[in-house]
């Protein structure tokens, strides 16, 4: 369970594309919490999975916005992906991308750079297939830019760097790439 809730949470995020030798996560199990073991999968099993899973994504994301420098969290969102690990490799690229993270902090809504981190990744997609939106606006579709309005994505980019702490201060880039699962 710690294995695949640290897989969603610390091992999703990139601050600068560097690994800490110094980083451990453990988790302790004393049965003293007076409640019956979980010794098999089941609904409760998946319940404390799902918490387990939800508390690393919370740390992961705390660790990424209080990143020296980082002025909001950027969360990208891959879909159509054959499967997990293309969708996981697409989007760390993206948000590991010093072109993308320079263009949300300088409040550019660049398409353009986004396209190509996506491009870049190692995954194969064809080019039609592709649709970025930065927070609810539409960038691109089909593989084409689409006319949108700069200006309000700018201040879409401005308000998460004024916005409350893991609430409202993050911008969420989501890239769709095909018709796959992941």
């Amino acid at each position: 369970m710690l294995s695949r809730a640290a897989e969603r949470g610390f091992n999703s995020i990139t601050v600068d594309g560097d690994t800490s030798t110094n980083d451990s996560l453990i988790a302790l199990a004393n049965g003293q919490s007076r409640t019956p073991a979980i010794t098999e999968m089941g609904a409760e099993a998946e319940k404390l999975e799902a918490m387990l899973t939800a508390v690393c994504q919370h740390l992961a994301k705390a660790i990424a916005r209080d990143g020296e420098g980082a002025t909001c969290l950027i969360e990208v969102q891959v879909t159509g992906a054959q499967d997990e690990q293309a969708a996981r490799q697409i989007a760390k690229t993206i948000a590991g991308s010093s072109l993308v993270k320079s263009a949300i902090f300088g409040r550019d809504p660049n398409w353009g750079r986004i396209a190509a981190a996506a491009g870049r990744a190692g995954v194969p997609f064809e080019q039609e297939n592709l649709k970025i939106k930065l927070g609810d606006f539409l960038l691109m579709e089909n593989g084409q830019p689409l006319p949108f309005d700069k200006k309000a994505a700018s201040e879409y980019l401005k308000q998460a760097a004024l916005g409350a702490y893991l609430k409202e201060d993050t911008v969420l880039i989501a890239v769709s790439i095909g018709t796959g699962s992941s």
